[in-house]
């Protein structure tokens, strides 16, 4: 990812699109389509982010899972996450 794009997001947007990133129901377009990041972008700023360790589960869990390209993703699956997920508080 560039610096560009990297200072262009603040704390809060990163560590929203690492949330969004591991979430099995969001696939990249969403946070594409919300912070302007495509998948390489994604997988540079995990990688800049996350511990070595952490970065190498995250690629093998997203690496062909369907839920997360919505080319391959199931017509049923239309939201990007579970109703009960956002609780009110």
């Amino acid at each position: 990812m560039s610096d560009v794009t990297r200072k262009s997001l603040s704390d809060a947007d990163c560590s929203r699109v690492i949330e969004m990133a591991w979430e099995d129901r969001t696939p990249f377009e969403a946070i594409e389509a919300t912070y302007g990041l495509n998948e390489k972008a994604v997988i540079e700023l995990m990688r800049q982010s996350l511990k070595p360790g952490s970065f190498r589960l995250w690629r093998q869990r997203v690496s062909g899972r369907k839920t997360k390209h919505r080319a391959l993703r199931s017509p049923d699956v239309s939201r990007g996450y579970c109703p009960t997920q956002y609780k009110p508080r």
